[in-house]
């Protein structure tokens, strides 16, 4: 059985997204629960020298929807400059690029494949095919980010689990 480029793609990006969906309004009702106003996370960092967790969810939206747009563009860029959204401006972020990747069909995605995409950082270009700039670029992005946003909540004290991460998983019917 051949795996389209779709379900390589927009199907991992919009299981994901719902994961942190989840994670996000987690997140809300334990901050709520201990009387901690969300926005103080904002600015989270596990580390001095990472992103927050502003940087942290709106990347997963750049390297999901704004992946599959730079796909279709021929050309990624990081985005030029981040808006400083609250932590319900986040979750609208995260809603909107799942919401954006469901628009997209599954044939439109799949006659992606082979197209040239490059990424484009400063002067610095990369050349990629759309399916190996999906595959070892975008997702392994998005997935890390994913990863940073969630590992955020979890130190600061919102009991999530790896399911939480997880979103909804694609069983057999």
């Amino acid at each position: 059985m051949a795996i389209s480029l779709y379900d390589m793609s927009v199907a991992n990006y919009l299981q994901t997204l719902g994961g942190i969906e989840g994670f996000l309004s987690k997140g809300l009702a334990h901050f709520k629960e201990k009387n901690t106003d969300p926005n103080e996370l904002v600015e989270a960092r596990l580390f001095e020298d990472m992103l927050p967790f502003r940087f942290q969810i709106l990347a997963t939206a750049h390297h999901s929807l704004g992946a599959m747009r730079g796909v279709q563009a021929g050309l990624f860029t990081p985005p030029a400059q981040l808006p400083p959204l609250d932590y319900a401006g986040l979750q609208k972020a995260v809603t909107e690029a799942r919401e954006g990747l469901q628009k997209l069909a599954p044939a439109d995605v799949n006659a992606l494949e082979g197209k040239d995409v490059t990424f484009k950082v400063r002067d610095m270009t990369m050349p990629f095919t759309a399916e190996n700039f999906l595959l070892s670029f975008s997702l392994p992005n998005f997935y890390f980010h994913a990863t940073t946003a969630y590992d955020i909540l979890r130190q600061k004290g919102v009991p999530l689990g790896k399911r939480d991460f997880m979103g909804r998983m694609r069983l057999k019917k």
